[in-house]
């Protein structure tokens, strides 16, 4: 069972993964805001982030490169996901540190596969 932080401000989205998680025996906990995002990373010290980039206060895509800048989380595996899944985004995002970027709206077959792939890494 890993333990999965969802950093979501799309309450219909965050429901989705709420009962994908659930079902697939992960513990998680969801931030509907970017804002305390980081300071909760280093608290919780999560398996992975499931982290949105377009969030209301603060970009995922700053989120990603503040864990990747603090050496204690070199082991906080982040998957990115966006509504704009455009190949420069794609690529920005792995740039910044991402380990995984998916577009959304995701298929679960997909985003099961990512998170396996995250988390068996």
């Amino acid at each position: 069972m890993a333990r999965i932080l969802v950093v979501e401000d799309e309450d219909n989205i965050a429901t989705a993964l709420d009962f994908l998680l659930s079902r697939d025996g992960h513990s998680h906990r969801r931030l509907a805001t970017g804002a305390g995002a980081v300071t909760e990373i280093r608290a919780s010290h999560p398996d992975l982030v499931l982290l949105d980039v377009m969030l209301p206060d603060v970009s995922g895509y700053q989120i990603v490169q503040d864990v990747r800048a603090d050496p204690a989380l070199n082991d906080v595996r982040v998957l990115l996901m966006t509504a704009r899944g455009s190949v420069v985004e794609r690529r920005k995002g792995l740039a910044l540190g991402a380990d995984g970027f998916i577009a959304k709206p995701f298929e679960l077959s997909e985003l099961r596969a990512e998170l396996s792939r995250l988390l068996e890494g």
